[in-house]
């Protein structure tokens, strides 16, 4: 079991009694670590960190420098330094909040959490939220009740306000908004705070850092990230359940977490996302953090955010060779727009929202009407949409790449009198059905088109979506996060499939001398 310390300032300052925990000052800390032959160690730093170069700062900063787990970790510290994208952050969460309980006033209304707890029954959600958001050991926040007509222009004297739009559709409407999140140190609590405090800290350390793992010893923790609300979740349980088996045979100790365990990331130290991804998204957030905290992700957030962009995609792809159907990107739906994009296609054209996925947000217009009102309709979401060439195909080429090697080969066909793999009905989503195939089997221009856009992503797991019309190829998109499915992309080869993931988790790690 990992080493927990808790650091102070002052060892003064702590009169507390915990069973387990070793409660070192800062002094000792930076003098007296690392411990020679002490593997895992977790770090609770409770310093100040009030400044940028203060004690609780480098606490933090030496502790990911010594590769101990933290909490608060140095880039928390550094966001919370921001006001203006704290509050940015912080406003993302405010839809939480039950507000017929708080007392307005001219002060605001100012509260703590601890690890994520708060004594408020009306603030439990918020101070989670904020947590998972803002992972500190105590944070400060004030809020602040502000009628319509001030919400969208006040600003307190020092201090930013989160605008309102990033609460609410309304600059109008009289709302609740994030004044300042601050992280607190544990000298500044005072009598009657500082039980509640360790209370917290207690229940912190025994439910969540110190959650007994495998009763077989396991060289590495894995997280997999899953949300049981998703309706078209890229694994479903059965594969999910063999990827455990396999992360296991390869020496993880393997736990499904969700999007409310993101302050838990520090605990492991590998991530695999298994939930669609997107930018503007936990899981963007989740892949950030990771990768900042020294995990082996996949996928990671570079290839997320290239590979949720088709924009970004059209691009690399025209600017590397890579064959793709004729595209034009469109910025506006003027008649001079509509007359620009019938002279380079015929109809019907297809178009696309940038971050589109699972065919959401994708649309064939087969005439000049239809086309006016889809293009503002998508450019209401977007500000850029893509124009594309339809292609008719009956089935589209998946082929899966780890690490720039094929991994697994699909033919999914369009779905049932549809012209999309997915039909998104009024009562059902339905598909078509599909065909797995050994890599050697697949054509060697569709092959040779998967990998070479897949360099351009990066290294982690892709899935290329290919049309094929005789002997020409077009490369459609890469997806980070493909869909592993039992029975579909395992089809050939089975378990092998998952072991070969797992098997690139445990060489990443081993090359960095995990």
């Amino acid at each position: 079991m990992p080493q927990l310390y808790l650091v102070v300032d002052d060892l003064d300052q702590w009169t507390h009694t915990l069973a387990g925990e070793a409660v070192i000052s800062f002094e000792t800390y930076l003098t007296e670590h690392p411990i020679k032959g002490q593997k895992k160690t977790r770090i609770i730093n409770l310093c100040n960190t009030d400044q940028y170069l203060s004690t609780g700062y480098y606490c933090s900063l030496l502790a990911e420098a010594r590769e101990h787990k933290v909490l608060p970790p140095a880039n928390t510290l550094t966001d919370l330094s921001s006001q203006q994208l704290t509050l940015v952050q912080a406003a993302e969460v405010l839809e939480d909040l039950d507000q017929k309980d708080l007392t307005r006033t001219d002060d605001g209304y100012a509260f703590r959490i601890y690890f994520g707890r708060t004594a408020l029954p009306q603030l439990k959600m918020l101070a989670r939220r904020l947590f998972e958001r803002f992972p500190c050991p105590i944070l400060e926040v004030r809020l602040a009740f502000l009628p319509g007509a001030q919400a969208a222009t006040a600003v307190a004297p020092n201090e930013a306000v989160a605008p309102v739009d990033a609460v609410d559709d309304s600059v109008t409407a009289d709302s609740w908004q994030v004044r300042s999140v601050h992280a607190i140190a544990f000298a500044q609590l005072d009598e009657q705070e500082a039980p509640e405090f360790v209370a917290a800290l207690e229940k912190f350390t025994q439910s969540v850092w110190r959650k007994p793992r495998s009763s077989k010893a396991s060289r590495w923790d894995m997280a997999i990230l899953v949300n049981p609300r998703e309706k078209l979740p890229p694994s479903d349980a059965k594969a999910l359940k063999k990827m455990e088996r396999a992360a296991q045979k390869m020496g993880f100790a393997v736990e499904f977490i969700g999007p409310q365990d993101y302050a838990r990331l520090g605990e492991f130290d590998a991530l695999f996302i298994r939930e669609t991804t997107a930018i503007d998204h936990h899981t963007y957030r989740f892949a950030r953090k990771a990768e900042i905290e020294g995990l082996v992700v996949m996928d990671d957030p570079t290839s997320i955010l290239r590979c949720c962009n088709k924009v970004f995609l059209q691009d690399a792809f025209t600017y590397n060779d890579v064959p793709t159907p004729l595209t034009r990107i469109v910025s506006s739906g003027s008649d001079a727009s509509l007359d620009t994009l019938e002279s380079v296609f015929s109809y019907p054209i297809v178009l696309k929202i940038p971050n589109s996925a699972f065919s959401v947000g994708v649309m064939k217009a087969e005439d000049r009407t239809m086309l006016k009102k889809m293009l503002n309709e998508l450019l209401a979401k977007s500000a850029l949409i893509l124009a594309q060439e339809y292609l008719y195909t009956e089935f589209d080429w998946r082929v899966g790449v780890l690490n720039n090697r094929p991994l697994f080969a699909c033919r999914y066909f369009m779905a049932k009198g549809h012209w999309q793999i997915y039909n998104h009905g009024e009562d059902r989503i339905g598909s078509g059905g599909w065909e797995t195939l050994p890599t050697y089997e697949v054509p060697k221009a569709v092959l040779d088109a998967a990998l070479k856009s897949a360099r351009i992503i990066g290294d982690g797991l892709y899935g290329i979506d290919i049309k094929q019309q005789g002997n020409k190829v077009y490369v459609i998109e890469v997806n980070d996060n493909p869909s592993l499915e039992e029975g579909v992309e395992d089809a050939f080869i089975g378990d092998e499939l998952y072991m070969q993931v797992m098997s690139e988790f445990a060489r990443r790690l081993e090359n960095r001398g995990r």
